[in-house]
Order: structure tokens, then C-alpha cells, then sequence
């Protein structure tokens, strides 16, 4: 199945072509318009993600695909009252991860509660036919520093339940069969092989 990702994020599409090894994936190409998320919550902005890059690549797009996938995601802090939630990529948008990571630690004061989730909610929108959605979270807690060079953005700074390593310093295997991410995609793969 050749599925269009609405997203330019060359990191996710790397963990999506391991999450969903039966798929071919076409990269959100540099010179189409930036894909709408104003959304309030993870799901909305997911499905205007995949309903937009649809209708634009039906128009405009140089290949034939069977669907969009889009995918909209995030780190929800309890301490920061959730935050920064469906606003993760655009938080600190002028700084690098590497710069965001400490600041966001930084929030959190002192003896609060270091719980955190990930959040990922998958839109798929077929060619033809209705978008669905399906989500996917870890629990687990900030760490006092960013740790580790796998994995990408946030990851550095969160521990998933049960371990003492960052999603940074944890292989991508182990990551994989923990994450957000990975369990949207096993909710996607559960849901299509019901169709």
C-alpha cells in the first residue's frame, strides 16, 4: 500500500516505515503548501491534516497513493497542566530541540509532579472513502536532563513507565514497542485489517 504522509518530518516517516513495514510512504513534498493544524486537540488536527493533504495531492500530486496518513502528537506535562499538548511542535518554535528540551524542564517547578504522557493520534484518510482516526500514549516521567541521542525531539527528557532510561537513550526497538507512536500504529494496522 503506498500511503502520502502529511508531514515533511523525515523522523517520523523513518519510525513510520518501521511501525508499518508493509507500506511504501511519499514524503510531503518541499514545495507544497504548509499543512494546516490550528485544531484544539490531537484528533482535530490530525484529521484537518489528512483531509487537507488529500485534497491538495488529488489536485497536485505527481503520483498515485492508496491513502493519507497523518499524524498529530505530542508531550502532555501534569505540572504544566497539560502543556505543551496539541502545541508540542510549536512550542519555542525558534529554538532547537536541543534548546527546547532544557527550557520546558525548566517549567516545572520544584517538587511538582514529574508525570508526562505522549500523546499520538493517527488520521487516515483513503483515497476514496471516510478518514479515521486512532490514537496511541505512554505514561511515564521527566527526567532531570535531557539524555541520549536516539530518537528525536522530546525524547530525551521522557522515561516511559517502568524504566529509568530516557525514549533518548533507549534503542529504537525497545522505543518502538513503548511509544505513542507505535501503538497508534498497531491500533491502524488492528483497525485496516478489520476493512
Amino acid at each position: 500500500m503506498k500511503i502520502l504522509l502529511a508531514s515533511r518530518n523525515a523522523h517520523k516517516a523513518e519510525e513510520f516505515a518501521d511501525l508499518l513495514p508493509g507500506f511504501t510512504f511519499v514524503l510531503w513534498p518541499q514545495h507544497a503548501p504548509e499543512i494546516p493544524e490550528d485544531g484544539a486537540f490531537f484528533q482535530d488536527n490530525a484529521l484537518q491534516k489528512a483531509t487537507y493533504a488529500r485534497e491538495w495531492w488529488q489536485a497536485h500530486g505527481t503520483e498515485s497513493v492508496d491513502a493519507v496518513l497523518a499524524d498529530d502528537s505530542g508531550l502532555c506535562v501534569d505540572a504544566l497542566f497539560g502543556g505543551p499538548g496539541v502545541l508540542s511542535a510549536r512550542f519555542a518554535r525558534h529554538l532547537s530541540y536541543g534548546e527546547k528540551n532544557p527550557l520546558l524542564l525548566s517549567m516545572v517547578e520544584p517538587g511538582s509532579p514529574r508525570t508526562a504522557r505522549f500523546v499520538c493520534v493517527l488520521a487516515f484518510a483513503p483515497v476514496t472513502g471516510t478518514p479515521f482516526t486512532v490514537g496511541g500514549s505512554v505514561e511515564g516521567t521527566l527526567a532531570d536532563a535531557p539524555r541520549g541521542t536516539h530518537g528525536f525531539g522530546y525524547d530525551p527528557i521522557f522515561m516511559p513507565a517502568g524504566h529509568n532510561l530516557t525514549f533518548g537513550e533507549l534503542g529504537s526497538d525497545v522505543k518502538h514497542g513503548l511509544s505513542h507512536r507505535g501503538n497508534a500504529a498497531r491500533a491502524l494496522l488492528a483497525r485496516l485489517s478489520q476493512a
